[in-house]
């Protein structure tokens, strides 16, 4: 006889008389719907836990310090056959918009507040995507500054872009996002002030807004709004320690009631045990069993090397031999924060700063892992970050005539193609990470453009500065003794020898007002 399924359902998943999955009945909504009527809770939720606990507060600041660091280098990168120029020609084209990307995003003309440089922005933008979701800038024109660039970035905290008193949230308007029928960003709504500065007189609901176009008439950017699409439709971006809230606030609760109660616990050293009973007491001293206690009080026990306790008859002393810490709790904290490193795509190890128990092979491993989704952040933020605001610079400079570029509006994405360099990955065993960077050189499998910028480093700049030490070291009668193959492996075999002479290669806008 053949078993028959009693199962309500082809997926078991999808079972609604299961004991443990009746009550599992999430809502399906859209990519909005879920977020944007919560979003506040959970930013406000995400920073807390960055103030005031260390292990969240370290989880950003180590994202952060491996996806931006010391900050983004940019190494301009143009089309150059496409656009009809050879190689010679963007060399020297690079070299020169490189050299004045430089003089603008290495001072603070390019901050509205006259604080920041380009890294201190992407710092602020980067840590705001972490724990808002998102980040916001208005690129403004400012040509009376006084500096040669007039293209200038203004952040704005995320939480002023809402939807204004009197509208309602609909297929047009998402949390502030005004988008058109395809859900492309027509306008943002931004509010004149922080609906959080009430101590300074701001009235929450009589916030004053204005819509701001996502461009010019003539395609200019006016915001640059960095935030992850999840799911499609997407308009606002969601904290990263979304998943893991839950998981930080009882673990935080558990830590601190463990070592409330191991400090009070450290607190006894011993009970004085009596066998009379509370209404014995009560008759002894008069009725109140506050005179017996005021009557211990007077004896002024210490508990002291060679201290002789003195108790009333039939008292007896027993030691105190606490639970606490429970003998579990590093084992079971360890576990959770694994959990927690999971949800934030950073190993155990990193998240905790803690390679103790961790051999090599487990922490390469580890920190290889890491580095694939650091590589990815820093990928999103260049994308969606730097590129867009080099693309305004650029087109400034252009149109100044500093920079040469033909055709540049009708060839906006060749002209502007580039990468971003960022902090190296550092190395874990310095000897067998260079042998490996040199054999993958020797059998082609990488290029010393590629093993330069995994070390934060401009290849070009390498090359320049061994030419110049190499040139000193001749001037000075010094023998230039490269580095071989075998001795990278045996760093004591050493083979002098001199390297042959070479030389280093020859190598319409719009005026807006603060928001």
């Amino acid at each position: 006889m053949a078993h028959r399924d009693t199962r309500d359902t082809a997926h078991r998943a999808a079972s609604l008389t299961a004991r443990e999955l009746a009550s599992w009945q999430p809502q399906t909504g859209s990519a909005d719907s879920d977020l944007v009527d919560e979003l506040g809770t959970l930013v406000s939720r995400s920073r807390d836990l960055a103030r005031n606990h260390g292990v969240a507060s370290g989880a950003i600041q180590t994202i952060t310090d491996n996806v931006v660091g010391t900050g983004l280098r940019l190494a301009a990168t143009p089309d150059y056959r496409a656009l009809g120029f050879d190689k010679s020609w963007a060399d020297e084209w690079t070299r020169k918009t490189e050299a004045l990307w430089r003089s603008w995003a290495e001072t603070t003309d390019c901050d509205a507040t006259k604080s920041l440089n380009f890294h201190g922005l992407t710092t602020q933008v980067f840590r705001a995507g972490l724990l808002n979701g998102e980040a916001l800038a208005l690129p403004l024109w400012l040509p009376d500054r006084g500096g040669v660039f007039a293209t200038t970035l203004q952040l704005i905290e995320s939480d002023r872009l809402d939807t204004p008193p009197g509208k309602l949230n609909d297929k047009r308007l998402r949390g502030g996002v005004e988008v058109d029928l395809y859900g492309a960003p027509l306008a943002y709504w931004i509010s004149k002030q922080h609906p959080g500065d009430m101590r300074w007189g701001v009235d929450r609901l009589n916030l004053t807004y204005e819509r701001i176009p996502a461009q010019t008439r003539f395609g200019r950017r006016r915001v640059i709004h960095v935030h992850d699409k999840e799911r499609t439709g997407q308009s606002r971006g969601k904290p990263l320690l979304a998943s893991v809230m839950p998981l930080f606030k009882m673990l935080d609760h558990y830590e601190h009631s463990e070592l409330q109660a191991a400090v009070v616990n450290a607190m006894i050293a011993a009970f004085v045990e009596t066998p009379l009973d509370s209404e014995s007491i009560s008759e002894m001293f008069g009725g109140s069993i506050e005179d017996y206690i005021a009557a211990r009080s007077d004896w002024k026990v210490r508990l002291q090397g060679g201290a002789i306790i003195p108790v009333f008859p039939g008292d007896k002393v027993s030691a105190f031999t606490p639970s606490r810490p429970n003998s579990g709790y590093g084992q079971f904290v360890e576990n959770v924060l694994r959990h927690i490193g999971t949800g934030l795509n950073i190993p155990f190890e990193l998240l905790m700063k803690d390679f103790s128990k961790t051999n090599y092979s487990s922490a390469r491993a580890a920190l290889m892992e890491a580095w694939r989704y650091f590589m990815g952040r820093r990928q999103w933020l260049s994308t969606y970050w730097a590129r867009p605001v080099y693309e305004l610079w650029l087109e400034e400079a252009i149109n100044k005539g500093l920079i040469e570029a033909p055709n540049f509006y009708e060839n906006r994405a060749l002209w502007t193609r580039c990468k971003w360099i960022g902090p190296g990955r550092g190395w874990i065993d310095p000897v067998k990470e260079a042998k490996a960077s040199q054999l993958r050189l020797e059998t082609g499998l990488s290029t010393l453009e590629d093993e330069c910028a995994t070390q934060g480093l401009d290849w070009e700049e390498v090359l320049e500065q061994r030419a110049r030490e190499q040139t000193k070291m001749r001037e000075l009668g010094l023998a230039i003794q490269p580095i071989m193959p075998e001795q990278v492996a045996d760093p004591s075999n050493s083979q002098p020898d001199t390297e042959p002479d070479h030389s280093p290669d020859e190598a319409n806008t719009q005026t807006n007002t603060p928001v």
